[in-house]
């Protein structure tokens, strides 16, 4: 298993127009669905006067939790060609919404499907898409005496320091690749007994 995932840098826009009607689309990152509903309930508030307003995400390194609505549109013709576009680009924590004005001419089924996976993908080809590495934040507990060699290897593994202590008893609070933890946690145990706590 792979330990990183693609997502977006930054929030991106995009459009579409198709017989009158006006799709406009947001690719947003967002880590929680907390974060989804913040943003929707924003984006429907802000375009209160679009006739749907539909939406795909993503969330977490492991893509299992994902959503999509067509908010009225028939099924399968909005929420699905957008949640499309996410798999396609292999992207996870993301949120996309595309906001339809309608123009009075139908699109039937399959205009719908082409309108809303081009409007999702015109915002992701607006986007910087980014690889990030899944992360492990676990604790080491260790006498002064060892500080050094705790140090180095931390130096020595690119371990992101979160928190550290020293005294009499040393603390330090890591943030480590997924793939690296068992390596560095076997180095780390060799030095002393320390106490590792993920």
């Amino acid at each position: 298993m792979t330990d990183t995932f693609r997502t977006i840098q930054s929030p991106s826009e995009g459009t579409y127009k198709e017989k009158s009607s006006k799709f406009l689309s947001f690719a947003i990152p967002v880590q929680t669905v907390d974060d989804v509903k913040e943003l929707l309930a924003h984006y429907k508030k802000e375009y209160y006067d679009a006739r749907h307003v539909c939406y795909a995400y993503r969330i977490g390194a492991e893509e299992l939790e994902f959503r999509y609505n067509d908010d009225g549109e028939p099924s399968g013709t909005a929420g699905k060609p957008i949640y499309g576009q996410i798999l396609s680009n292999e992207l996870t924590d993301i949120l996309i919404i595309v906001v339809r004005y309608f123009g009075g001419i139908k699109l039937g089924t399959s205009g719908l499907i082409t309108a809303y996976k081009d409007a999702s993908a015109d915002a992701i080809s607006n986007s910087e898409i980014v690889e990030k590495t899944i992360d492990v934040a676990f604790s080491v507990s260790f006498q002064y005496e060892y500080l050094n060699s705790v140090m180095r290897i931390i130096k020595e593994e690119e371990i992101t320091i979160l928190e550290q202590k020293f005294d009499n008893k040393c603390f330090v609070n890591l943030l480590i690749r997924k793939a690296n933890v068992e390596k560095c946690q076997n180095r780390l145990i060799k030095i002393e007994t320390l106490i590792i706590k993920e």
